[in-house]
């Protein structure tokens, strides 16, 4: 083997070094010690790949940086053969997904800096500078924006471009407090550290809203930069066409799968507040009896209704301060979450309210067994058995929130996911 200027001269095959399915084809001209990994997925690519391939060495030669090409290929046709003649090193991989390309694809990328998108030449790798600017400036996720740089005329379905990534970026920034533009361009750069930080489990398309999500929970330091989007060259077809019509809904469906998932507090906390103050604002007024309130009759089955909302309520504040913990990456939340809730006091709270809550039950159980197994007469208890109900529930679901909570955050069960 002779090296010249950083360049091997020598083809070769190396495995992947986890996955025994997958191989590695090194090109003739392989880059040493590269500092930003161009990664693309491709399947079936030939009629652009010889040309994206291009686009990619004329940004990279801009930009003044030294990089490798990096094409994660499931393909039938000749797209790897032409990659991997043309200087890209290409990672063959059963078909698996847009997502599940970029994990399998981690182990191999040697850059410090990464760059993703399509190798259909729908993205202008040709304008790599932007981004390596931005990577030199110190920002670890630098996300492309198609609304702040050039869509072709053709290259987006009217679908998309007015209602589908406008809604879903709206969402998802009202969901994070974030400000990006265009949550689902497909061109966007991280640095090798925060997407191994990241720990990707998108199989599909879902993948995209799962990086911005994610970056937002770690705090990656972020920026956008404007990108070029191009139509589809003369003969090829793109994937959403290739897998038919319902393709664009099922990627929209799955990507806001994506972002309620990984902000499940933001429709729990907040809401279980609020129906939490509902159900009490129902039920505690009523424990001693029906109540009248402008002609209206408040009774027993209002107070079931406050009941439901109660404990729904409370529940739902639960789980979300439970998903909130879970994806505290920066463990800002989790600290003081157990010092709100530490274990002695939230224990005894849960147990006092339900001692309270069967003391409240008691002049109803006395009543049925005065009455020979039946209810009747002044019905004053069993609105405070309702009442009582309302506290034994409440006060189980606090102990058994506070006991998963304390185990969900103990060193040893969050070394073993991370």
């Amino acid at each position: 083997m002779s090296t010249t200027l950083g360049i091997t001269r020598e083809r070769r095959t190396e495995p992947h070094p986890f996955d025994p399915e997958i191989t590695v084809l090194i090109p003739e001209n392989d880059v040493l010690d590269p500092e930003i990994s161009l990664v693309v997925p491709a399947m079936n690519e030939a009629i652009t790949i010889a040309e994206f391939v291009a686009w990619c060495h004329e940004g990279l030669a801009k930009a003044g940086v030294r990089g490798e090409i990096v094409i994660v290929d499931s393909s039938t046709d000749a797209t790897p053969e032409i990659a991997v003649g043309l200087g890209a090193r290409v990672i063959c991989t059963p078909k698996r997904g847009l997502g599940r390309a970029y994990i399998d694809a981690l182990p191999v990328i040697r850059g410090k800096w990464i760059v993703m998108g399509d190798a259909d030449c729908t993205y202008d790798f040709r304008n790599l500078a932007p981004f390596v600017e931005e990577f030199r400036a110190h920002f670890e996720y630098v996300m492309g924006s198609r609304w702040k740089g050039t869509i072709e005329e053709g290259s987006m379905p009217w679908l998309h471009q007015k209602l589908g990534t406008p809604i879903t970026t709206w969402i998802l920034n009202r969901l994070y407090g974030s400000k990006f533009s265009d949550i689902h361009c497909g061109m966007r750069g991280i640095t090798k550290d925060g997407l191994e930080r990241m720990c990707l489990s998108s199989q599909s398309w879902e993948y995209a809203s799962e990086m911005v999500l994610k970056s937002v929970h770690l705090g990656l330091r972020t920026t956008e930069v404007p990108v070029t989007f191009l139509r589809d060259q003369e003969g090829r077809v793109s994937h959403h066409r290739r897998m038919g019509w319902f393709s664009p809904f099922q990627a929209a469906w799955i990507n806001l799968k994506a972002m309620f998932i990984y902000g499940a507090d933001f429709f729990l906390i907040r809401p279980g507040g609020f129906f939490l103050l509902l159900g009490l604002i129902l039920t505690l007024p009523l424990s001693l009896g029906p109540v009248k309130v402008a002609g209206v009759t408040y009774s027993l089955f209002w107070m079931l209704l406050g009941l439901t909302f109660a404990i729904v309520g409370l529940q739902a504040m639960y789980l979300g301060i439970l998903a909130e913990v879970f994806y505290d990456y920066r463990n800002r939340k989790t600290q003081p979450r157990l010092r709100e809730f530490r274990y002695t006091k939230t224990v005894s709270i849960a147990f006092g309210a339900m001692a309270l809550g069967i003391a409240c039950t008691v002049p109803l159980i006395v009543r049925y067994f005065q009455g020979h197994l039946s209810l009747v007469g002044d019905a004053r208890p069993a609105h405070l058995a309702v009442t009582g109900l309302m506290f034994i529930l409440g006060g189980f679901s606090t102990f058994t929130f506070v006991l998963v909570l304390h185990a969900a955050t103990q060193p040893g069960v969050r070394r073993a996911q991370s």
